[in-house]
């Protein structure tokens, strides 16, 4: 999985469509002998299906972006690739967010702290550790940064995956330390940070998918696919 975002990621530049960017992923997924579990993936009280494999969310939009041709990439911008990947009945569920040639300081520091939030959070990812633990540590991280003006976003969370993409336990990205459901080994989880460089609150689109920072400022996405274990956690979704 992660060889396909990083393949979309060379193909970040000025100038191509969010369009673009999905079908070339759908193509090396295909290639690949695999299925895109977003293409029409529709969840329980979602109106439409999503309409297709990857999603392209760019600066204000957090996640869920539908790629089209009349979305232009330009410099200056950030985009989040968010990836769903079915392979041999199994689900894995990974996101980068990139920059569009040269980015503003500003852009660059949100991609860091968000990417590195993530890495908080995985290493608290351990056999006989919560969920709540978890939140905590991104949420302490995130906290912590000097001149703290990032907003947390709150009615998005990781998850379980595995048989099917989005599974229980819900991973929120805040929380208190030994609260929640216990990490088990053998139990495997998407932890996915989304901070906002600015407001926590976030709106959706008339088209029921995509959503966006409230005060539209940035934002940013990472997330892997891990297995928990006794030990140190298992990233499954790192390139190679």
């Amino acid at each position: 999985m992660a060889s396909v975002i990083y393949a979309v990621k060379d193909k970040v530049v000025p100038g191509v469509s969010t369009k673009d960017l999905d079908i070339y992923a759908e193509k090396l997924i295909r290639e690949m002998g695999d299925e895109p579990a977003f293409l029409n993936y529709r969840p329980v009280g979602a109106k439409t299906a999503f309409p297709a494999s990857l999603c392209v969310s760019v600066n204000d939009e957090v996640v869920h972006g539908i790629p089209s041709y009349t979305k232009i990439l330009k410099e200056g911008d950030i985009v989040s690739l968010d990836l769903g990947l079915k392979h041999k009945g199994l689900f894995t569920d990974m996101a980068i967010t990139v920059p569009v040639g040269t980015v503003s300081l500003a852009s660059q520091k949100l991609l860091d702290i968000t990417e590195q939030a993530l890495m908080v959070g995985i290493n608290v990812a351990c056999g006989g550790y919560t969920v709540g633990d978890i939140g905590h540590a991104i949420e302490g991280f995130i906290r912590a940064q000097k001149n703290n003006q990032y907003g947390i976003v709150e009615v998005l969370s990781g998850h379980g995956v595995g048989r099917a993409i989005h599974e229980d336990p819900y991973i929120p990205n805040f929380g208190k330390a030994g609260k929640g459901e216990r990490l088990v080994p053998g139990m495997v989880i998407a932890i996915e940070p989304m901070i906002n460089n600015g407001t926590k609150n976030v709106t959706i689109d008339d088209d029921d998918w995509t959503f966006r920072t409230a005060d539209n400022k940035k934002s940013a996405h990472f997330e892997h696919t891990i297995l928990i274990t006794e030990g140190e956690p298992e990233i499954l979704t790192k390139i190679l």
